[in-house]
């Protein structure tokens, strides 16, 4: 059986966008309520009867969660153009190693804005059954 599991967190972070056209309202600062999706993909063991943990996922999401909250993000290394995408990829490269079937980082800034980020070489990432 292949499953596709995901934990949340959320975070209070200020940020503007510095490549946003002049007098666009994103290039003003500004703050979000940030909701983080991170998804894994793979089989279910025979053994445990579950891909894996939901606490390694906390476990490796803690650190970022405590990076991001109650930040301004143009200030992080790494950050310092904060736009959703970069922010996805941001999360993705420092949990990759910690959950090795991640199949996804879903970063949604408002509640209607959205992104999406399964790395750059998801197909040799996915566990195999």
């Amino acid at each position: 059986m292949r499953v596709r599991l995901s934990k949340s967190f959320s975070f209070e972070a200020a940020h503007w966008l510095p490549t946003f056209p002049e007098g666009h309202k994103c290039r003003r600062l500004h703050g979000h309520s940030f909701h983080v999706d991170v998804v894994a993909e793979g089989p279910v063991s025979e053994e445990t009867g579950y891909l894996m943990d939901f606490g390694e996922i906390k476990k490796a999401i803690a650190p970022i969660e405590d990076a991001l909250d109650h930040r301004c993000l143009n200030e992080i290394d790494g950050l310092e153009n904060p736009t959703a995408e970069h922010l996805s990829r941001w999360i993705w490269d420092r949990i990759a190693e910690e959950i090795p079937c991640l199949f996804e980082i879903r970063v949604q800034e408002t509640c209607t804005s959205e992104c999406v980020y399964r790395g750059e070489a998801l197909s040799e990432r996915l566990c195999s059954a």
